[in-house]
């Protein structure tokens, strides 16, 4: 089921310059967020269906199969290689990226009430939420 997804994902790439740059977006956008594994699939989908591994590491200096397994599920690329990458697939597709910092909120703070030991009435604490995840 997957591999016929990820073939329907690169026929599509081959087919819809649009889709084609949406998609290395997506990549890149994901593996920002903090999900690699997901951001490398989404990558490996976009270099099957557009440009391939071989003409790829002929372009960057690396060997096809160093690509494919740095790429892979069990992939950890450097993350030299893997800018590297990225870098020419982004100057391969014309397409700039532009990474904006967003200021973090800061945790709100919840009131909760605790008993101490050996204390009859509860006092009020303000305790930090978690974060959702």
């Amino acid at each position: 089921m997957i591999a016929s997804f990820s073939r329907l994902v690169q026929d599509h790439v081959a087919k819809d310059p649009k889709f084609t740059d949406a998609l290395l977006r997506e990549g890149i956008e994901t593996m920002l967020k903090g999900e690699l594994d997901v951001g490398k699939g989404v990558l490996r989908d976009y270099i099957k269906g557009s440009i391939g591994f071989e003409r790829l590491g002929a372009e960057i200096g690396m060997q096809p199969k160093s690509l494919i397994r740095m790429l892979g599920p069990r992939g950890n690329p450097q993350a030299r290689n893997l800018f590297k990458v990225i870098e020419f697939l982004l100057e391969h597709a014309g397409i700039e990226v532009e990474v904006v910092s967003r200021a973090r909120r800061s945790r709100p703070i919840a009131k909760r009430w605790t008993r101490s030991p050996g204390q009859t009435s509860p006092s009020r604490t303000k305790v930090p939420l978690r974060e959702a995840v």
